[in-house]
């Protein structure tokens, strides 16, 4: 008997409805980003004034479909495009006073989401669960990498 695996199946669809309970609680908490900018913030938390290429590359979203979502963010006052001292031409994505003022209140939620994301599962079943995910995760940036009829895509 064939079993058929589910992994990818179940992660993107894991995905999905994280990301809809995620906003949910956001706008519960009347932040008004959603799941997805919240991702690019976090990755700007890490290191603020990161040239678009590199948030891209942080947030493993498309640089177009970064910059569409950069613009929003931008309307809404979270970040500001700044020219980079050691290169004029270069654009580097900042952080904002408002973005600032909205880091704790991003983080509570997120505290609250992982609960939600965790719940019934011991600590050593979230760290095993972590690993694999952390090992998916290096299998498919592997593929992306990899040359056509390598492996690759």
């Amino acid at each position: 008997m064939r079993t058929t695996r589910q992994g990818g199946f179940l992660l993107a669809k894991a995905h999905r409805l994280s990301g809809r309970v995620f906003s949910h609680l956001l706008r519960a908490h009347k932040v008004e980003i959603n799941s997805a900018q919240g991702r690019i913030l976090f990755a700007l938390w890490q290191e603020d004034r990161v040239p678009i290429g590199e948030l891209a590359r942080r947030t493993a979203l498309r640089k177009s479909s970064l910059t569409s979502m950069l613009d929003r963010l931008e309307a809404l006052g979270y970040v500001e495009r700044v020219s980079d001292p050691q290169d004029r031409r270069a654009v580097l994505i900042a952080r904002t006073d408002k973005d600032r003022a909205l880091e704790a209140e991003y983080w509570r939620v997120s505290a609250e989401m992982t609960r939600v994301f965790y719940a019934g599962f011991s600590p050593s079943e979230i760290d095993a669960f972590e690993r694999y995910l952390t090992r998916v995760l290096e299998n498919l940036s592997k593929a992306e990498e990899a040359p056509a009829g390598k492996g690759g895509m």
